[in-house]
């Protein structure tokens, strides 16, 4: 792979392909109603990406305000397009300006004084965006607006913000606004135009979740505007349009619900507050009611994953806002709780119908004010986006400790210990503490040291990733999701030692001491996520997203943290992304009986596949076996030598990084052998994100497949066709306590005469009377069915020997275990595996698994003369791995993966989300194992 240096890289993005105006040319902007035919915010009317895109084009040309740059490609191959706009001087110094906001993010070499001095010189960046979920078309339509009217208006409002700032104006989701609006304008009567029904996802595999990507960067787009935000341009402000804003309200805005994370630094959430407030002062003064926060909506900013939450992670003042507003006129309902004003919702609005342009001038107040406080606070801004980065430095330094629920409540176990008394319901609240006189009761004070800042729960110097762990090319990948976010990496260029534990060169080593600390804190330390409860007793406030996603633990990563200072042979990463180290090809050099591989390499999945398609036999050995001196487990890769194999393996040990072994013998005894394998990738209409997700992993690990839709189900004779099938999560519902969800397209079910006849054949059910007969037939015959999350709830219609945990009897009935006793939100859990089971070769003893929610079985005491067992279980009295898991004991001793056999065929269930979002690399093989393993045949190797 060709790697090109970053400041290149950064060079090249500068400055191409860009389009500027004629020096001198007199002032002549195109309106958008010119351009379309229509003004934006007419109801009934979307421009779509490529008209978007040829407007643009055309005033970078008209003016000098403006330069639009390609920041990457989708991935559906378009350009992905930011207007760079500021004041015509500003524009001839773009790349001094840009190095200031670097300098000052990045807080290296700096004194206090020079920061300063640079904050007075340099403008303040902003970010504003539009169409990331590109069914919320007022993102990407008001951004057109805004481009424009930062082009053409020349009161003294404008002038003072092109002077004092510069503003990247960027399309989030150029394939989505494509496909979004070429569908609503497809019909030529404007009244009968509609969003519902979009036949598939509005991003290339994952739809909604693009804003879920923004740690891991799986997608392109995302790690594009990762780019921008964190290697090239390190904008002060990130501003990220949505929708829709709550019943009864116009637009949610910040500031935001409680909690925030622990590791980021206080100076973002005031700065969160103090441009949110300018946002809703703003729409009062110009007569625009109906904006609420905080408790208006569940957003809060613990998760990192969204475009404005990684955002924090960076010292950068993140803002989303959630408005109504449909090309379509809507109504405005009357709800009795939002008529009353409180500090959450300072000026209610009356219902009425709601006209898009509304939308559109509510977006064009909130910019303005965004960058109004931009340009007043300017150097301010500045100089705190230096602060932060500096104490980010410093707290990577020295000792340090981050305080979290768990911590509190070592705290407050140690005062109960010391005789204290300890109010476990929360603290007395302001008021409550001032009318009850001063307050000098309290915890024994040195309990802060022993306790909140005890020597051993000290936070990391540094974190150390062995190039020797079974599975490297792995860990590259999740360095290379840490640079992307632009988090300082560094190589050992030769062996070294930390304490006496020897470190082979080409280890990785990520310092603490950097100004992107609480990103890097994030992905390597688990989340402590508080117990969440509006009342004791109550009910849990469910979390705006998943609560717990340590990126080292998804991924399987092996490291070593360390809390005291250390060095070694180590030099920075300087090229793009990180590099797999190459393979070898160890042990009998010539022509040898053929090679060992390791099964512990996820990228032996890719090799697998490529040798398949050539036709060349690829075996599963059932028995350990020895290499080169080292004991490979059950389900070591054999590959009989061939010129095509040899080359292909010669191929993969260069470019994936992977080892084998070159041996004179072939082995012998029980031998698992691979064929091709047809495989159905169950989706619907609209589309199916955790599906969406597997075809992003089939290309990326060079899987054949087919998508099938019920109807084809239906249908029957699957087996003529399919050796498996794979149910996502969602796919095959049952409801279930918390669950999000998290399966098809958004919007109500469509008519075959609504739609184009090109896709008819993806519309249906998963129905039980219909479609679950069919499923059972297929893998009676023979086939087999790889069930994901709640598409496990397959297993009653066929009768398996197993329920789902957590029950209870109540009134003689089984009942789920209720909520205010037993939540588990998307958090990591640790379980346990049976790897010499072939569905878990490569798997290590003990795993972290993503539970959303999911599914955990309780066998049947007899499951086993069934057939029936489980591979994956959780027996840990402290299953929590990250997150949030409430009531966890009522899971402990239940199954998270089983297999069962069903006539001729097999079932496996996976209770965790084994692919979720393309991150938890650690339990990809459980699907990919599931896959090959379905049509293998037992052999004898002789």
């Amino acid at each position: 792979m060709k790697m090109r240096i970053l400041p290149f890289f950064l060079c090249l993005l500068t400055i191409s392909p860009s389009f500027g105006q004629t020096v001198g040319s007199p002032r002549k902007i195109t309106t958008p109603k010119q351009q379309f035919g229509f003004s934006i915010g007419d109801d009934y009317m979307l421009a779509t990406y490529t008209q978007e895109t040829e407007y643009l084009q055309k005033l970078a040309k008209e003016s000098d305000r403006m330069k639009l740059v390609d920041i990457g490609l989708t991935a559906e191959g378009r350009h992905q397009y930011m207007a760079i706009i500021s004041s015509p001087e500003n524009m001839k110094n773009l790349d001094h300006y840009r190095e200031i906001s670097q300098k000052l993010a990045l807080a290296k070499g700096l004194t206090d004084d020079q920061a300063k001095a640079l904050s007075e010189e340099g403008k303040a960046i902003v970010w504003i965006d539009g169409g990331l979920h590109a069914s919320e078309t007022v993102g990407a339509q008001q951004l057109v607006e805004t481009i424009y009217e930062l082009n053409a208006k020349t009161e003294p409002e404008t002038l003072r913000f092109l002077h004092d700032d510069i503003v990247l104006c960027t399309f989030a989701n150029p394939d989505g606004m494509e496909l979004v609006s070429s569908w609503y304008m497809r019909n030529p009567d404007p009244t009968k135009r509609s969003l519902d029904g979009v036949p598939r996802l509005w991003q290339k595999y994952i739809g909604h979740d693009d804003n879920r990507d923004f740690f891991a960067s799986n997608q392109p787009e995302t790690t594009n505007v990762n780019r921008i935000l964190s290697r090239v341009w390190y904008p002060q402000i990130v501003y990220n349009h949505h929708q829709a804003g709550p019943a009864g309200t116009v637009i949610f805005m910040p500031p935001f619900r409680d909690p925030n994370s622990y590791f980021y630094d206080p100076l973002v959430v005031l700065g969160i507050e103090a441009v949110g407030t300018a946002m809703h002062q703003r729409l009062v003064e110009e007569g625009k009611p109906g904006s609420t926060s905080r408790s208006g909506a569940p957003y809060s900013t613990w998760f990192n994953g969204s475009l404005r939450t990684v955002s924090y992670f960076h010292n950068q003042i993140g803002l989303l806002t959630e408005i109504i507003g449909n090309p379509t006129p809507e109504p405005l309902p009357l709800l009795a709780n939002q008529q009353l004003p409180r500090n959450d919702l300072v000026e209610p609005i009356k219902p009425q119908l709601w006209h898009y342009a509304q939308s559109i001038a509510y977006e064009q107040t909130n910019n303005r004010a965004v960058l109004d406080y931009a340009s007043r606070e300017r150097t301010h801004l500045l100089y705190n986006f230096y602060l932060m980065g500096k104490d980010s430095v410093a707290n990577g330094s020295e000792d340090h400790w981050t305080v979290t629920p768990k911590r509190i409540e070592a705290l407050e176990a140690a005062a109960e210990k010391g005789g204290a008394r300890v109010n476990r319901g929360g603290v007395l609240s302001p008021d409550a503490s001032n009318a009850a006189g001063p307050r000098t009761q309290g915890i024994p004070a040195d309990l802060y040291d022993k306790v909140l800042h005890d020597p051993a729960m000290k936070d990391a110097r540094g974190y150390v990733v062995p190039a020797d762990q079974p599975d490297f090319p792995t860990a590259t990948k999740f360095i290379n999701s840490l640079m992307k976010t632009g988090v300082e990496v560094q190589q050992a260029s030769s062996d070294f030692e930390i304490s006496g534990k020897h470190y082979p060169a080409g280890t990785y080593v990520v310092f603490a001491s950097q100004a992107f600390r609480p990103q890097v804190l994030d992905m390597f330390e688990p989340q402590d996520h508080p117990n969440d409860f509006p009342y004791p007793g109550g009910p849990p406030n469910r979390p705006y997203d998943t609560t717990g996603w340590t990126l080292a633990f998804q991924m399987g990563v092996k490291f070593d943290r360390y809390t005291e200072p250390f060095t070694g042979p180590f030099v920075p990463i300087k090229t793009d992304l990180a590099v797999p180290l190459p393979g070898t090809i160890a042990g009998a050099s010539g022509a040898p009986a053929g090679y060992l591989v390791s099964h512990e390499y996820n990228d032996t999945y890719t090799l697998t596949n490529r040798l398949l398609k050539a036709d060349q036999p690829v075996y599963w050995l059932k028995e350990p076996v020895t290499a080169n001196g080292k004991q490979l487990p059950p389900g070591t890769l054999w590959l009989p030598y061939s010129t095509t194999t040899a080359q292909l393996l010669q191929t993969a040990t260069k470019t994936l990084g992977i080892n084998a072994t070159a041996v004179t013998t072939a082995p012998s005894g029980a031998a698992i052998q691979l064929h091709p394998t047809r495989v159905a990738l169950l989706d619907v209409y609209g589309g199916s994100m955790p599906s969406g997700w597997i075809r992003w992993l089939f290309d990326q690990f060079e899987f054949p497949f087919t998508n099938v839709y019920p109807q084809e189900l239906d249908a029957g004779n699957l087996n003529a066709k399919y050796d498996v099938i794979i149910a996502a999560d969602g796919i095959i519902r049952t409801p279930r306590p918390g669950a999000r969800g998290g399966g098809g397209g958004f919007g109500r079910d469509m008519k075959p005469d609504e739609i184009p006849a090109e896709f008819r054949p993806w519309l249906g059910n998963i129905a039980p009377a219909k479609t679950y007969p069919q499923l059972q037939s297929f893998v009676s015959n023979g086939g087999t069915l790889l069930a994901i999350g709640s598409s496990t709830s397959i297993a009653s219609f066929l009768k398996l020997p197993l329920v789902n945990a957590p029950m209870e009897m109540v009134k003689g009935e089984l009942q789920p275990v209720p909520p205010d006793r037993f939540y588990i939100p998307g958090s990591l859990l640790k379980a346990h595996v049976d790897n010499t089971d072939p569905i878990a070769y490569g798997i290590p003893p003990n795993v972290i698994v993503d539970f959303d929610s999911s599914p955990s079985f309780t066998l049947d005491p007899q499951a086993s003369l069934s057939g029936l067992h489980a591979v994956a279980w959780y027996d840990d009295d402290n299953i929590l791995a990250s997150g949030w898991a409430w009531g966890q004991k009522y899971i402990n001793h239940t199954t998270a993966v089983a297999t069962a056999p069903v006539g001729k065929g097999q079932v496996v269930l996976f209770g965790p989300e084994i692919t979720f979002r393309g991150q938890p690399h650690g339990t990809f093989k459980f699907l990919f194992n599931g896959i090959l393993y379905g049509p293998s045949t037992s052999t004898t190797l002789k």
